[in-house]
């Protein structure tokens, strides 16, 4: 059984949670980098960790690391790469992203000519071809360069796996997917645990909680680029890997979510992505305001993506809002609060210092993940 080594890329600040479920899914984390998990695993892996993931943006196989510092330096380390052990002759092949950080060869697009050049001369050489018709299926490449540090990756996912497939509204300033993932996953919450976002949107934190409770895969009701290269991965164990997905479904856990939102029209376009993620059942969501925020439960979550202020406009709302929401988290002594904001003034409005803080870029926008801690409930036969 052949091993690769595999690249998932996260969020930055999210990297021990994508590390946990790699683990979780069985395969040896080999190192853990800002924004991005290098794990090993056999080919399979790339329709576990495709399906199962719910923290990764996508799943590079690593094809090749080197050093570069000019651009014939990159020409030879891409040209050394055994090109021919992934790509089939026909197979159309590219490269798709190239970004460089604090390196001597920077410029993306000249990357991605002489890269493509390199891969030309190697496949020209192994195939005994002089020209490739490119007919075959898509095998994009992405390249990252730091500190002349080149690491090359097939993307074996195609379109980002925060794209589930069930959120086709939107509204204003989204949490992606992934992300929403990952943040409930950086908190203590479990399914038989109370939840409730005030500030839903487009209800992905409800969403995604639901479909964890229910032990639903992200990615079992989508498709990926990999599914087309037979020379790399068997049909069966794409087969497998879906029908293992769907056994683990249980629609029927007893669970407590909830989403509000103060506008009608965007609480209906949450219940359409729910409907379509198969979770409605699971949900709660209803027209409310913050100020209307309460629970007869003890020991909940509040987990939140509230206004951040990014339009001038806004800025004067933030101040009520937080302190309402600070105010109506104060009166569930036994709940914790988490919130994402890029707002400076998040704590003083909430009205306490967080327990603590983590840095998370949601895309290139800096934020942080507040973490307002209540107390642990009793263990069962009354004993803490």
């Amino acid at each position: 059984m052949e091993l690769f080594e595999f690249i998932a890329p996260c969020h930055f600040g999210t990297e021990a949670v994508c590390r946990r479920e790699i683990e979780d899914l069985g395969y040896e984390v080999i190192q853990v980098e800002d924004g991005r998990v290098t794990f090993a695993g056999d080919s399979q892996a790339i329709c576990y960790a495709n399906i199962f993931l719910r923290t990764t943006e996508r799943i590079l196989l690593k094809a090749g690391q080197f050093r570069a510092e000019t651009f014939e330096e990159l020409f030879q380390g891409t040209k050394a790469i055994p090109w021919e052990k992934y790509i089939p002759a026909d197979g159309r092949f590219w490269v798709t992203k190239a970004n460089s950080l604090k390196s001597r060869v920077f410029s993306p697009s000249d990357i991605q000519s002489v890269m493509k050049k390199a891969m030309v001369e190697r496949m020209k050489e192994k195939y005994r071809k002089e020209w490739f018709p490119e007919t075959g299926a898509d095998y994009p490449v992405r390249v990252s360069i730091l500190k002349d540090v080149v690491t090359v990756g097939l993307d074996t996912t195609g379109v980002s796996l925060h794209k589930r497939g069930y959120r086709k509204a939107t509204v204003k300033a989204p949490i992606t997917e992934t992300l929403a993932a990952a943040l409930l996953l950086l908190t203590p919450w479990k399914k038989d645990r109370i939840l409730v976002d005030p500030f839903c949107g487009s209800g992905t934190f409800a969403i995604e909680a639901a479909m964890m409770a229910a032990d639903m895969a992200p990615g079992m009701n989508r498709t990926f680029l990999s599914q087309k290269w037979p020379n790399l991965v068997a049909e069966k164990d794409w087969r497998l890997a879906f029908e293992d997905a769907a056994d683990r479904v249980d629609l029927s856990v007893d669970t407590d979510i909830q989403g509000y939102d103060i506008d009608n029209s965007v609480i209906s376009m949450a219940r359409e992505n729910a409907n379509l993620a198969g979770v409605s059942g699971l949900i709660h969501l209803q027209r409310r305001n913050v100020a209307q925020l309460s629970h007869p439960g003890k020991y909940g979550f509040i987990l939140t993506n509230p206004p951040y202020g990014e339009r001038l406009e806004e800025k004067e709302d933030l101040p009520a809002i937080y302190r309402t929401l600070g105010e109506r988290f104060a009166l569930l002594d036994t709940w914790s609060l988490y919130l994402i904001s890029a707002w400076e003034d998040t704590e003083k409005y909430i009205g306490r210092k967080a327990d603590k803080n983590r840095k998370i870029y949601n895309g290139m926008m800096k934020t942080y993940f507040y973490s307002f801690t209540g107390p642990k409930p009793p263990k069962k036969g009354g004993k803490r």
